[in-house]
């Protein structure tokens, strides 16, 4: 109680909390930790892309390819429209990319059934097959690497992963397309 009758009990006591007077500004740290943040990701996804590709046998894709065939997988029967739109690509672009993997063996496209000017887009089965083993091999290497870091670390990580999509979704939120 203070002089004036005041409870105190609850207020956190503050004496030890450091002087941040001279600290950087709230904005500077989240620059840093984004600008940090965006190196680390991408240098993981190379690093990750780089190991996968030493043990395939198979032609490597483009990721823009990989990207494609995940989304036809996803919702098999999408138009090339809707898979650009989805992708955040150029129709062109993407019709493209359809003509090869349609080549390749990986996609198949037929007449929209709704609109016969229209192509519906469907995997393979090469094509599931190669989702589904660079996924499992994927998931190995992130979970081989997760695994040998101390456990405090494998802690921290899993803590960040609400953070992480949250942030993911709002990037895709704010995506412009071409």
């Amino acid at each position: 109680m203070t002089a004036d009758g005041a409870d105190v009990s609850s207020v956190p006591d503050v004496s030890s909390v450091p002087d941040v007077s001279g600290a950087p500004d709230v904005l500077d740290v989240a620059d840093d930790t984004a600008d940090e943040l965006a190196g680390l990701l991408a240098g993981i996804h190379r690093l990750a892309r780089r190991r996968l590709w030493r043990t395939m046998t198979t032609p490597r894709l483009r990721g823009a390819e990989a990207e494609l065939l995940r989304v036809v997988s996803a919702r098999p029967g999408i138009g090339v429209s809707g898979a650009a739109k989805e992708l955040c690509l150029a129709a062109n672009s993407v019709s493209t990319l359809v003509n090869g993997l349609v080549a390749g063996g990986l996609l198949r496209r037929e007449s929209d059934p709704r609109d016969g000017r229209a192509a519906a887009l469907f995997p393979t089965d090469a094509c599931r097959d190669r989702l589904r083993d660079w996924e499992a091999r994927r998931a190995a290497l992130f979970r081989d690497g997760v695994g040998a870091l101390p456990a405090q670390d494998r802690a921290a990580v899993a803590a960040a992963l609400p953070a992480l999509r949250r942030l993911a979704d709002t990037l895709r939120e704010t995506e412009e397309v071409p």
